[in-house]
């Protein structure tokens, strides 16, 4: 798994024009009965997925992905990805980075059935929360002294 293929690259593209206006076009990059997996949901199925991702773009003001590494082959892919977005219940809609990476897979036909996110939740979410962002510092400095 050497050289980038054309379709990480299209995909990436395709996630930097989506939004609440234009998910039916889901149908063009994911099958019918994708696995779609981050560390708060794991969906079944693109009816699903769409159901999901219309839920999440109708908060967002924004949201824009920066691959930071991209390797793979016609069949599987990974990426590192900073995503920067704005939400008005978190950090009180100012810009917010999330960094993470995805792991994708594309059957015969060139769809993915399978997209599992990794990120830490910490950063997307309990460092926005007070007393979570205290306790979450505290066990962090607790295990870094062990």
């Amino acid at each position: 798994m050497s050289k980038t293929p054309d379709w990480l690259a299209q995909f990436v593209a395709f996630y930097n024009q989506l939004n609440s206006k234009n998910l039916a076009t889901l149908e063009t990059v994911y099958d019918t009965r994708v696995q779609f997996i981050d560390p708060v949901h794991s969906i079944q199925g693109r009816d699903a997925l769409q159901r999901y991702f219309q839920h999440a773009y109708e908060r967002l003001n924004y949201s824009r992905f920066e691959v930071k590494h991209a390797v793979g082959d016609e069949e599987r892919g990974f990426l590192s990805w900073q995503m920067q977005f704005a939400h008005p219940a978190i950090g009180g809609g100012q810009p917010q980075l999330l960094d993470g990476c995805s792991e994708l897979v594309r059957g015969a036909d060139g769809k993915v059935h399978y997209h599992r996110d990794y990120y830490d939740l910490t950063q997307l979410v309990y460092q926005h929360v007070p007393v979570l962002s205290w306790m979450t510092a505290k066990v962090k400095q607790k295990m870094a002294q062990a």
